[in-house]
């Protein structure tokens, strides 16, 4: 019987684990409410069910060998359902006696003030999404060291890829459709960004790699570089000039007086107005990963993009 393993969610995070997984010859089947996903090898199963349920959440992993943590409530509800949303999850680990393995930002370390960010950073929220993740991680790893289950947890930056509408979606499609890309903050301090295949191939690794439980993994990612660098990677891989739009803090308050999404975003500028870099040399030394090169991550990006706007 080949080994089973699940994972909550099917954003861009969920599809990526999913595909390496089955790459690895896994048994992979994805949970989200829908039942449906697109873009997954065939051999993937899909089922429809609810995340909050933890009777459900025990049901559809019975016999997994490890479950990944990869849903989200909207970024408006985290502070309200994203700990429940993980305990539920985390109690289906513990009763079927399956490995966790949670897909994480890098929100709990609050501003690095320029310093580089690593695993064992101080945990030092300034925000209350920050808040949250840190609670929600001290909970994984609090399970983990009571021995009531083996748990891994894998952190990216903000991350780009093919399957992601939020960052790709504002500052890569609008430029594939002539229109001005959205940046933010200052758009000249250096930032590290994570392909999103990348971090999807990491927690693959954790799930499939006893000796990393225990631990907190960062998603080998490329030298940081500007947002302004990376619009012109953009141009350059489109072989045309890019236009954009750059919102500050103050323009970012007044567009979230009418979207709740950009008004979550408020909190968060601090990110993109200093340098934000991590170094993600743990993971490659313990495992051998290295990030997709820039050009390769942005070139099927974009290809990706181009494939969206021909399905419109």
């Amino acid at each position: 019987m080949t080994e089973l393993h699940v994972i909550f969610g099917t954003g861009p995070l969920g599809k990526w684990t999913a595909r390496e997984l089955a790459r690895l010859g896994k048994q992979v089947r994805m949970i989200n409410r829908s039942g449906k996903a697109d873009r997954l090898p065939e051999s993937i199963e899909v089922v429809a069910s609810d995340a909050y349920d933890v009777k459900k959440n025990i049901e559809v992993t019975q016999g997994a060998s490890a479950i990944y943590q990869c849903a989200q409530p909207h970024y408006y509800e985290w502070a309200q359902k994203f700990l429940s949303l993980q305990r539920a999850i985390l109690e289906a680990a513990i009763a079927n006696g399956a490995k966790l393995i949670v897909g994480d930002n890098l929100y709990m370390y609050g501003s690095p003030h320029g310093q580089l960010l690593r695993e064992d950073s101080p945990i030092r929220p300034n925000s209350k999404k920050g808040q949250v993740r840190a609670e929600m991680a001290q909970a994984v790893m609090d399970a983990h060291e009571k021995g009531k289950v083996r748990a891994a947890i894998g952190r990216a930056s903000d991350f780009f890829g093919p399957d992601d509408h939020d960052l790709t979606g504002f500052a890569i499609l609008p430029a594939v459709q002539n229109k001005p890309v959205n940046l933010i903050g200052n758009i000249h301090q250096p930032h590290t960004f994570t392909y999103v295949a990348d971090f999807g191939k990491l927690l693959a690794t954790l799930g499939t790699h006893d000796e990393a439980l225990g631990q907190v993994w960062f998603t080998p990612s490329n030298a940081p570089l500007t947002q302004a660098e990376f619009m012109k990677l953009i141009e350059a891989e489109l072989g045309q000039s890019v236009k954009a739009r750059v919102g500050g803090p103050l323009m970012l308050r007044f567009l979230g007086l009418f979207n709740r999404e950009i008004k979550e975003t408020v909190e968060m500028i601090f990110e993109w107005m200093e340098p934000y870099i991590i170094d993600s040399s743990k993971a490659q030394n313990a495992f051998g990963l290295q990030p997709t090169p820039l050009k390769e991550a942005i070139k099927v990006t974009l290809d990706w993009c181009k494939e969206v706007i021909s399905q419109e």
